[in-house]
């Protein structure tokens, strides 16, 4: 008998982050967190492994420690740490071994940071708040009332915005002189040094439909200061930016169609300033891109031998690619069978190190040869609890309709046994442009260590399968992408070993849509778990953070159009496709886990569920995590990250058997 992955894995798993490698290619700074199982506490500190001999120890002992970022010389490793105030400042630290010292002190928290080439300067990326949002925040006992003055006054994670934003700074290490690079009514983000360090290029949102379009541009300004230069003319969003080895050019990640959200799906582009974007690569895989101000995107590099090296996604799968800078040849040189979320690489770009998930085990750091494409894995630190609680095997097949490819993932209890009838659960991914990848998901592995099959599906509208295939599932929530799932279910619940009458769903954002639109269209799942769903899209339009810049794209609909087609046709239009219209149907017991903080699909959103199933005398429970967001189940306290996979084990054991 096997140990189970139980939803304590929370406290019991280590987890490893934010890759640096030191130009020489000799070492790697990265974070290592954990959860103290007694205690509930949670921090974080700078590792620094030697590749020579493997082995790693701590360089800061800061409670919340995290963002390491070599220097250009090699010298000093820069980093992020929490103040008393809970706000992250800039602090460094010598390679060679010495005590942290403060860059930063009293900023409203540092979120990304870059080193000048020289390794003399540091140019970051931090919130700056508006007079009338620090008097909000003040210390006085008396409470305050708030103004809201744009659609975008709140940001899920990261809460009320007001007018505050995130702008660039630079700081002379020398002097400790610090001057503020940007300004303005838009936010400023992932700030990069030219190679001569007289220009910086950063991602920004200015456009003059920003308050309503989460797009953003590519700009430039000079190291002293000015006026920034608007380089990604003719493009509607970009992702990421790196520079060309001469300094003239940038090459991004990006899109041209408008209303459309570069982490999609996304295409590489050469820009020039007072030139038209130039797109080197077709939609055969997705770019990686990331969220500024909550992540950073892996590196991607333009070197003179190696040509363009990113990381890229394809069919759930990622991989390291190089790319000529003509766009002729676009190459997987490494990866397949794992999720790659993070990418460093060393002074040469011959040598990476890369952050990867395989469905055998959590997040790890692997080495990889540019050159060769050869791989090693660099740590361990979660060898002896996955040696004593194997992981749930997995096989993919694919499920054809209606002319596409649905690929699939089914993952088995570590002792299966065909002979056996196992209860099924349908998991189901957020997004809806998200995607399953080979990879290891918490609640997939503690389903099945629990004695549970876990069918995880990308139906049409996932990512990786190119731009047709995501595209598809927009104006169509709850049409052809829940028949997708529901023929993917089909295919397993056939086979053998499996109890069609045992069968349960699970989803979370999207995923919680469309679980709660799939138990209202069939009686099928003996059990329901719901997280963070959406569902009702009239009322989510006007809660949501983020209901105008995706939803208007997503559903197709829009208040500012209603007038030529009538209000009352574009409420029955978004009601048609919400869950809450079907819930007179719903047959299977339903548990909703939401977030009490949640700005992006809002705890309203279960409420109105949980209120009309109730008073029709169905089985439903909710559970309400305080100052929980709407990533809570990956960010959350860990008190809370184990709650939800406690609960959602729980109500499977309970329904299921």
């Amino acid at each position: 008998m096997v140990n189970a992955i139980g939803p304590d894995l929370v406290r019991r798993l280590k987890t490893v982050a934010e890759p640096s490698i030191s130009p020489d290619g000799t070492r790697v700074a990265y974070t290592l967190s954990q959860v103290d199982p007694e205690t509930w506490e949670s921090s974080s500190k700078v590792m620094l492994l030697n590749l020579a001999n493997g082995e790693a120890e701590g360089i800061t002992e800061g409670n919340k420690d995290s963002a390491p970022r070599f220097a250009p010389d090699g010298k000093n490793i820069g980093f992020l740490r929490a103040d008393a105030k809970e706000r992250k400042q800039l602090w460094k630290v010598p390679a060679e071994g010495g005590g942290p010292a403060p860059v930063t002190e009293g900023t409203d928290g540092v979120v990304d940071f870059a080193w000048s080439p020289d390794a003399g300067k540091v140019v970051f990326c931090a919130d700056v708040k508006a007079e009338v949002d620090q008097a909000a925040d003040g210390s006085d006992e008396l409470p305050r009332v708030r103004e809201a003055h744009r659609i975008r006054y709140q940001d899920d994670t990261l809460g009320w915005r007001g007018e505050s934003h995130f702008h660039l700074f630079l700081v002379d290490l020398e002097t400790g002189e610090q001057v503020q690079l940007t300004d303005g009514d838009w936010d400023d983000a992932a700030p990069l040094w030219s190679p001569d360090g007289s220009q910086i290029a950063f991602i920004s949102g200015r456009r003059d439909d920003r308050d309503r379009m989460a797009q953003t541009e590519a700009y430039v300004v000079g190291a002293e200061g000015g006026e920034p230069e608007l380089w990604s003319e003719g493009l509607s969003s970009v992702g990421a930016v790196a520079w060309a080895p001469d300094g003239d050019r940038l090459v991004v990640i990006g899109s041209e169609a408008a209303g459309f959200l570069v982490s999609w799906q996304g295409w590489l582009y050469v820009l020039e300033p007072g030139n038209q974007p130039k797109r080197l690569t077709d939609d055969s895989f997705r770019p990686t891109v990331a969220f500024p101000s909550t992540s950073r995107a892996p590196e991607m590099r333009w070197t003179d031998r190696e040509g363009i090296l990113l990381v890229g996604d394809v069919g759930g799968e990622s991989f390291i690619y190089r790319i000529g800078p003509d766009g002729r040849e676009a190459k997987a040189i490494a990866g397949g069978g794992q999720l790659t979320t993070d990418l460093s690489l060393n002074a040469t770009g011959e040598l990476g190190v890369a952050l990867s998930s395989m469905p055998e085990s959590p997040v790890d750091l692997h080495s990889v040869n540019i050159g060769t494409g050869n791989r090693k894995q660099l740590t361990f630190h979660n060898r002896d609890y996955l040696e004593n609680h194997p992981a749930a095997g997995m096989e993919k097949f694919v499920v054809g309709r209606e002319g596409w490819d649905i690929d699939c993932r089914l993952f088995f209890p570590p002792e299966f046994e065909s002979s056996r009838k196992y209860p099924l659960v349908l998991d189901i991914h957020g997004g809806p442009n998200g995607a399953f990848y080979d990879s290891f998901v918490p609640w997939q592995q503690v389903l099945a260590s629990a004695g549970y099959l876990v069918l995880a599906a990308n139906p049409r509208g996932s990512s990786t399968y190119g731009e047709d295939f995501m595209m598809a599932v927009l104006g169509d929530w709850g049409g052809e992408d829940y028949l997708d799932l529901m023929a993917a279910v089909a295919e397993v619940a056939g086979r053998d070993y499996v109890d069609e009458t045992r069968m349960g769903i699970h989803g979370y954002s999207y995923g919680g849509y469309m679980t709660s639109w799939t138990v209202g269209h069939t009686n099928r799942f003996r059990a329901a778990v719901v997280g963070a769903p959406c569902i009702n899209l009239h009322s989510m339009y006007g809660t949501s953070d983020i209901a105008i810049s995706f939803g208007e794209m997503q559903w197709g609909s829009s208040i500012a159009n209603a007038a030529e087609q009538g209000y009352d046709k574009l409420a029955l239009q978004l009601l048609e496709r919400s869950p809450i219209s079907y819930v007179h149907r719903v047959e299977t017991p339903v548990l909703l886990l939401h977030g009490e903080s949640d700005h992006r699909c809002p705890i309203s959103q279960s409420e109105e569920y949980f209120t009309m199933l109730k008073r029709l005398g169905k089985e439903v429970e909710m559970v309400r995590f305080p100052g929980s967001s709407h990533l809570f189940p990956r960010m959350g306290h860990p008190k809370m990250r184990e709650e939800y996979l406690d609960r959602t084990l729980s109500w499977f054991n309970r329904h299921l058997g």
